[in-house]
């Protein structure tokens, strides 16, 4: 579909970009897999064989001859879709995984919203009218004054008819409100934001725990991946900016993906690939 540009280009042009990339990206790893140690065994040699055997047979002559798929091609493919994935995993086990519970710590909150919206019958919601807002804000006033002297925040936003959320959150947190999340990263445990205006009502939150354990784990693992995967993308920019890499661009302008599809099946796990993939 020509119509669809991105950047000026249209999308044959942006998954060709897209492809080229990825080829060079897996000429490097192949290139580098010493440093690794990563090796491709006999025994890998011959599922990859087999797997494109099944490739062959799977699709009509017709349709391998209009995607140009050899035999030789399809282990070729399969045998640097393997590398990439050792690599990948090799290359990113060399990132720190050491994360400190400061660098991660989630805090916890347990937070109302005093809303001054008004669902209609249709579903959509409206605004109040002022007057209805400063009940409402009179409402949480009322109600953040005595917050934090309660024994148990939820209940108590039960009995004044209110609902409590509970939030785990870091500075770099956004929802449900921006300025909610600063004033109550300000706080100590166990106390109580101001009431915090905002476009669809007033909040007020109770700040329970510095560091929520779960939540917090669950961040070291987000930030080890992070660091993961800015890893692999580092030492692939690396080498392609040290290595020359010549594209014969005229053969690579002959390619086309006008109404190209093969079947392909997963086989092993290193050889896995999507079904009704198109391409050339």
């Amino acid at each position: 579909n020509d119509s669809y540009a991105k950047d000026g280009k249209n999308m044959q042009e942006s998954i060709k970009d897209s492809v080229l990339e990825s080829i060079e990206t897996q000429y490097l790893l192949e290139k580098h897999m010493s440093d690794y140690g990563v090796e491709i065994t006999e025994e890998d040699q011959a599922a990859i064989k087999k797997a494109a055997e099944q490739f062959m047979s799977d699709n009509s002559k017709a349709a391998l001859k209009e995607v140009g798929a050899t035999q030789e091609y399809v282990e070729r493919y399969l045998y640097l879709q393997t590398v990439e994935k050792r690599m990948k995993a090799a290359i990113s086990a060399t990132a720190d995984t050491n994360v400190s519970d400061e660098e991660a710590a989630q805090k916890k909150m347990q937070y109302v919203l005093f809303s001054t919206k008004t669902k209609g019958s249709d579903g959509n919601s409206t605004d109040m009218s002022d007057d209805e807002k400063a009940e409402v804000k009179k409402k949480a006033e009322d109600f953040q004054k005595d917050a934090a002297s309660a024994e148990d925040f939820s209940v108590f936003a039960t009995a004044v008819g209110a609902s409590a959320t509970d939030l785990t959150f870091d500075s770099d947190t956004t929802s449900p409100n921006e300025d909610l999340i600063k004033a109550a990263d300000k706080l100590k445990e166990g106390e109580v934001t101001d009431v915090i205006e905002a476009d669809n009502g007033y909040y007020v939150a109770k700040v329970v725990s510095l560091l929520d354990r779960d939540a917090t784990d669950t961040k070291k693992e987000s930030i080890v991946s992070q660091r993961k995967s800015d890893q692999y993308q580092s030492i692939c920019k690396k080498w392609k900016k040290k290595t020359d890499i010549k594209v014969h661009k005229k053969v690579w302008n002959t390619i086309s993906f006008a109404d190209q599809g093969v079947t392909v099946k997963s086989t092993t796990e290193d050889t896995d690939t999507s079904s009704d993939s198109s391409s050339k």
